[in-house]
């Protein structure tokens, strides 16, 4: 009925019918075949750095529909992905084993949420995550990870064993508190929204940002030159530098997604006495049913000035979504210092499948309490909830 294919490049699939799979309103444009391709074709995703691509897709009887697709890819190591499992590998190694190859179905470097398993055929995709998991088994890898799939997926994943792990991450929503339903008309609706203390805040931190001469340029993906190209990757790599890191991104691949999919792309410049000093990047998925999101994912600076980070990465970005009308702004993981800037804690999750039973065991007991744990943070982040109570 079904026939498994799994390929070592996106190249070797239709961009059309690889696209044509993608049907989830929340489905971020990370999952798109010009985002996964442009990865590839510059190289930021290989056996050499680690991510070997082992795309499964499922197609009719005749192999000649494509069905169903997941994004995979064969892991040496566990940097990247934003959900930390080093543990697990030490623990593999103690005991003699091996924890690395392992299949992730992810983006890579992307802490995004969004579709993972592509396509609409649910006996096909449970046929399909089968038959990962046999590879699995078969070619002896310890394990297999999703990354921030959809909540709707769960139970696909569960009734195959997969287990449950925790997740936070900070977004913004665009909601007004006098117009219930209805999106912000400006930044000045969006800090009446916020309480005092958080209002205040901010006021203070983009007013010293003004006071510091800085002014801001939005130019849309479609306009972005090659020279504006180059400043940005200059951004983007310093802030690596900047913490002991080698970007994970190189500058081909910037290229590659701003000749092929402008139309997702925005870019911010923070300008001082007419010249660029910092930028940062936004992606947004085009709903048109008034849901859209946007994700932030990449900031830099050149010259240092203080709140310049929250101005460039937040602020500007807020206001851009409340011009726009785009319900979501997701700031990308980790960083309490958000709630500060009016982004509110939202669960999100990952699913773990491990061979071996004895790890499937300790690793079942150990999400269970690790997601206690969360469950209890997420609540004690609500004492600090920015937004302001019903009186």
């Amino acid at each position: 009925m079904y026939k498994v294919k799994i390929f070592s490049s996106i190249q070797e699939i239709s961009s059309s019918a690889w696209n044509n799979l993608i049907t989830c309103l929340d489905a971020s444009p990370f999952v798109r075949y010009e985002y996964l391709c442009a990865m590839e074709k510059s190289s930021s995703v290989n056996t050499l750095t680690g991510w070997t691509p082992c795309h499964f897709t499922i197609w009719d009887d005749a192999g000649q529909q494509l069905i169903g697709a997941m994004p995979f890819y064969l892991k040496s190591h566990s940097y990247g992905e934003y959900v930390f499992d080093w543990a697990w590998a030490n623990a593999y190694k103690e005991n003699g084993l091996s924890y690395y190859p392992k299949l992730l179905s992810a983006i890579p470097f992307t802490p995004v949420g969004g579709s993972r398993v592509l396509g609409t055929d649910q006996e096909a995709n449970s046929h399909l995550l089968e038959a990962i998991i046999d590879f699995a088994k078969a070619k002896g890898i310890s394990s297999v990870h999703i990354l921030f799939p959809p909540q709707n997926n769960e139970q696909l994943f569960a009734d195959k064993g997969f287990l449950r792990r925790e997740s936070i991450q900070f977004h913004w929503q665009n909601q007004s508190l006098d117009r219930p339903g209805e999106t912000l008309h400006d930044f000045e609706e969006f800090l009446y929204t916020l309480n005092k203390k958080r209002r205040n805040n901010i006021i203070r931190e983009r007013q010293s940002v003004i006071d510091a001469g800085v002014s801001f340029k939005h130019i849309p993906g479609a306009e972005m030159t090659t020279s504006d190209w180059d400043f940005f990757y200059d951004c983007y790599a310093t802030n690596y530098f900047n913490h002991g890191n080698s970007p994970y991104l190189n500058r081909e691949f910037f290229s590659l997604i701003g000749a092929s999919m402008p139309e997702y792309i925005h870019l911010i410049f923070a300008q001082l006495e007419g010249k660029s000093i910092a930028s940062s990047m936004i992606f947004r998925n085009r709903n048109s049913n008034l849901q859209e999101r946007a994700y932030g994912r990449y900031w830099g600076a050149i010259q240092g000035i203080k709140n310049l980070h929250f101005e460039t990465a937040y602020y500007q970005n807020i206001e851009f979504c409340i011009r726009e009308k785009i319900a979501v702004f997701e700031g990308g993981a980790q960083g309490e210092h958000k709630i500060h800037r009016g982004l509110i804690p939202v669960n999100l999750y990952s699913m773990h499948y491990l061979v071996d039973e004895r790890f499937y065991d300790a690793v079942q007991h150990f999400l269970k309490r690790e997601g206690m744990s969360m469950y209890r943070y997420i609540d004690e982040l609500s004492d600090h909830h920015p937004i302001k109570q019903p009186s």
